[in-house]
């Protein structure tokens, strides 16, 4: 390096233009020569870390401060003649921004395992926001920055997200007994998983200032089993609505047309249990032609296809069920005789147990039907 290309810095300040930066150096392309005697300016929202002979040797907060160095004028070119008029005695001042950088983006790339309690093995997206604030300048610096001349929340955000992710991983199969109990659990989820944080970001010298789930994601089957379990909370009172819906019908029939209009909505009244009687025992029929392609749900009791994965009603992962050998039809788990023709299950072929969870296999399995783990 040439004479002209010797910085020597006399006033010293630093303003973000990005609003991106977490820290700034001066000089940004190698060190300076300082002034003996040189201002150094520092904001509210910043901090200031002086670098001399390759140390940290001193901490600005806001103000303006005067550095004495080395650097003293005519003396330091005198002394600098052996190493080509360039002074030994050089430095470098890292601005450090302590203001909050929000709206930093976390989420899944690829889909992250979750064992449910009620649904079995699923797997899950997730996607949120995160604030964080540089709280220790000097671990900022020699932990993540190092010697760079910029260092922005870009070339960090995504190793934070990656942290976040795994973090968030653990915490789901500590806490979360089923999605099921996952409606109105965000807030209580994202602070516990903050708290979780804490001691990550505090080796970088900084701290998460906040978090927040924004969405988490299962599979599209999974969400159908869902809707379909809340469905069969409206389902239960079908017959107060059928009610509520017949008295309304007569009310505004008798409103409309006097005694005829009352006549009317009393045959409309006297009409619709009948109407749903005959539709229920329609259902009845088609739900006895078929019976034979379906099994009961261990969960809930309600008649499912007997290839579901999960049943319709509940979302209860359903086991594969065993057949009678004399006459094909569909058993039970666990059942030691069959209902159709009594003939006893006994002198089936040995049946394998899950070690994990306990559950029965058939003779052959490889995998779990229950918990989905490999079986010994």
């Amino acid at each position: 390096m040439g004479v002209d290309n010797v910085l020597l810095l006399e006033a010293l300040e630093w303003f973000d233009e990005s609003g991106k930066e977490l820290l700034h150096r001066l000089p940004e392309q190698g060190s300076g020569e300082i002034k003996f005697g040189a201002q150094l300016t520092v904001r509210d929202s910043q901090a200031a870390v002086l670098f001399y002979q390759g140390k940290a040797c001193d901490a600005y907060g806001p103000g303006r401060h005067t550095l004495r160095t080395g650097n003293i004028p005519i003396l330091t070119k005198f002394l600098s003649a052996p190493w080509g008029m360039i002074s030994p005695l050089r430095a470098e001042v890292f601005f450090v921004n302590l203001k909050v950088f929000s709206d930093l983006k976390w989420g899944t790339s690829d889909p992250v395992a979750f064992r449910d309690a009620e649904l079995g093995l699923i797997r899950l997206r997730a996607h949120g926001v995160f604030n964080i604030r540089v709280v220790q300048p000097v671990l900022l610096i020699n932990t993540l920055a190092g010697t760079m001349g910029r260092y922005t929340t870009e070339q960090v955000e995504e190793y934070l997200r990656q942290v976040i992710v795994s973090r968030f991983n653990d915490y789901l199969g500590e806490h979360l007994h089923s999605l099921f109990d996952l409606p109105g659990s965000f807030d209580d989820i994202a602070k516990g998983l903050q708290r979780r944080l804490a001691q990550d970001f505090a080796r970088f010298g900084l701290v998460l200032d906040g978090l927040y789930v924004t969405s988490i994601t299962p599979p599209v089957e999974v969400q159908q089993a869902i809707d379909d379990r809340s469905r069969m909370g409206v389902i239960k009172d079908m017959d107060n609505f059928v009610r509520m819906k017949a008295a309304m019908a007569m009310e505004k029939a008798a409103a409309s047309g006097g005694e005829a209009g009352a006549g009317l909505g009393l045959g409309i009244g006297m009409m619709m249990p009948p109407a749903m009687f005959a539709n229920v025992q329609a259902n009845g029929s088609r739900t006895a032609a078929g019976r034979e392609a379906e099994v009961r749900c261990s969960e809930c009791g309600m008649m499912i296809p007997a290839s579901a994965r999960f049943c319709p009603f509940c979302g209860h992962q359903q086991l594969l069920n065993l057949q009678c050998d004399n006459c094909g039809k569909n058993l039970q788990p666990g059942a030691k005789f069959c209902p159709r023709c009594g003939h006893s299950t006994e002198e089936r072929a040995a049946e394998i147990v899950c070690p994990h969870c306990h559950a029965t296999n058939l003779p052959g399995a490889v995998f779990c039907n229950q918990c989905g783990e490999k079986l010994g």
